[in-house]
């Protein structure tokens, strides 16, 4: 079992920036792949980014060029930093693991942390 807990989220203005942080309760190094979903009110949870253990990544076309995914095995920490945010960015954002290369279908999943983008 692998407890993911977010932090980082909040109120910020169009354009701001914010820095998600999941922390892992054991060790991600043998874990394949990690990523940040969010969940807009009344939309579909969506995946927003992925990294590999290999350091692969890929992004939701919406954020491309301003989000970035990390992780750091070291810490058991995936971060997820967040530039030139905008409103439609609003959303609970998840972490997730998955023991397989796809994220598509995760074993486990963080609680979520609101972030909220003001216009």
């Amino acid at each position: 079992q692998v407890r993911l807990v977010e932090s980082g989220g909040g109120l910020v203005q169009a354009g701001g920036s914010l820095r998600l942080s999941c922390a892992a309760s054991r060790s991600i190094f043998r874990i394949e792949s990690m990523g940040w979903y969010r969940q807009a009110p009344g939309k579909q949870r969506e995946l927003v980014a992925a990294v590999t253990r290999g350091g692969s990544t890929n992004y939701a076309d919406s954020v491309k060029g301003r989000f970035t995914i990390s992780r750091d095995n070291d810490k058991n920490t995936v971060y997820l930093q967040m530039n030139s945010l905008k409103p439609e960015d609003t959303g609970v954002y998840y972490c997730a693991a998955d023991r397989t290369a796809s994220i598509r279908l995760p074993d486990y999943w963080g609680q979520g942390t609101q972030v909220t983008v003001s216009s």
